[in-house]
C-alpha cells in the first residue's frame, strides 16, 4: 500500500527477497517460514519472493523448495503478489523447471543470469529469450554480476525488454550509469528494480519503480516507508529511513548473504540464525554489532 492506502501498481514498491529459515540442525523451519511471511506481509510490503538466491536456493533441495511454495501459497493466501525464483547456468534445465514448477497463482518469476558460464551478450540474450518462451508467467531478469561473473548491459537488457513476457529488470550491477541507461531508454511498461538496497531512492529518482530487497526481511515496515516516500517524490522522508538502515547494511554483508539478515531476524525474534554450509553463521561478535544496532 502507499502513503494514501492504495495498493501500488504490480511490482512498484518493496519486494522481500525472502530468506529461508532452519532449525538448529539445517532442516527447513516452516513454523519459521509463516511466521517471517506474516512479518513481512503486516510490515507493509508489496509483494515477496520466494526462492531467490537469499533465500539459499543453492542448497535447498528439488523437494524443499516445492513445500516452500506450496506453503507461501497457502499462508499468504492472495494477501501479496509471490514471485519465484527460478535459474540456472544450464539454460535447458532452466526450461524444465518452468514447465514442471506449479506456478499456479504465481505472479511472475524471477531469473538471475547464469553464473559461472560467462555467457556473451548475445549467449543471455538467447538465454533469457528461451526462458520467457517457455515461462507461462512473465519473467523479471536479474544482474547481479558481482556473484555471476557476467554483466547484463544496457543494450542487452533493453533489447530483452522488447520480449512480451519480460517484464523488468532487477539491476544489482551497483553501476548507475547503466542503470540510467535503462532508465531512459525502457519502454513505459518494462520495469527497472533495484537490486541495492542502498541506491533505491536514487535509482527512484532517475526512474526506477522499486526494490528487490534483502533489508526488507528484517526491516519491512521501514523499508517500504522508504521506498514508497521515494515513489512519491518525498526524498527527505526517503532518506531519513535509508540514513538509519546504513550502519546496517554492510553488517548484512561482512560474512556472506544471507548471514547477516538471519541474525537480525533472529535477534527481532522472527526465526534463527541458521545457514547451510558452505556458509556459516553469523560469529559472536556479528551479531553482537546487529543486536547493538538493532
Amino acid at each position: 500500500m502507499n502513503n494514501s492506502g492504495t495498493r501500488l501498481p504490480a511490482f512498484h514498491g518493496t519486494g522481500v527477497a525472502l530468506v529461508t529459515p532452519f532449525t538448529p540442525d539445517f532442516a527447513v523451519d516452516y513454523p519459521g517460514w509463516r511466521r517471517l511471511l506474516d512479518f513481512c506481509i503486516e510490515g507493509g510490503v508489496e509483494y515477496l519472493v520466494v526462492n531467490g538466491t537469499t533465500g539459499e536456493s543453492p542448497t535447498t533441495t528439488a523437494d524443499e523448495k516445492a513445500e516452500l511454495l506450496r506453503v507461501a501459497k497457502e499462508h499468504v493466501a492472495g494477501r501479496l503478489p509471490l514471485v519465484y525464483g527460478i535459474g540456472s547456468n544450464d539454460t535447458a534445465a532452466a526450461v524444465d523447471l518452468l514447465r514442471s514448477t506449479d506456478l499456479t497463482g504465481i505472479a511472475a518469476v524471477l531469473s538471475a543470469s547464469p553464473a559461472y558460464n560467462k555467457p556473451t551478450q548475445a549467449g543471455l540474450v538467447a538465454h533469457y529469450q528461451r526462458l520467457a518462451d517457455a515461462s507461462p508467467v512473465p519473467v523479471i531478469l536479474y544482474n547481479v554480476p558481482g556473484r555471476t561473473a557476467s554483466n547484463i548491459t544496457a543494450d542487452t537488457t533493453l533489447r530483452l525488454a522488447q520480449h512480451p513476457n519480460i517484464i523488468g529488470i532487477k539491476e544489482a550491477s551497483g553501476n548507475m550509469e547503466q542503470c540510467m541507461a535503462i532508465a531512459a531508454g525502457k519502454p513505459a511498461d518494462f520495469m527497472l528494480l533495484s537490486g541495492d538496497d542502498m541506491l533505491t531512492p536514487a535509482l527512484i529518482a532517475c526512474g526506477a519503480e522499486g526494490i528487490i530487497s534483502v533489508l526488507a526481511n528484517a526491516f519491512p515496515h521501514r523499508f517500504g516507508t522508504m521506498t514508497r516516500a521515494a515513489l512519491a517524490g518525498d526524498f527527505a522522508a526517503a532518506r531519513r529511513e535509508l540514513f538509519y538502515l546504513l550502519p546496517l547494511n554492510p553488517l548484512m554483508y561482512e560474512e556472506a548473504n544471507p548471514v547477516g539478515v538471519k541474525a537480525a531476524l533472529e535477534a527481532l525474534g522472527v526465526c534463527g540464525s541458521a545457514v547451510r554450509l558452505p556458509l556459516l553463521e553469523a560469529t559472536p561478535g556479528l551479531k553482537a554489532r546487529i543486536g547493538k544496532l538493532l
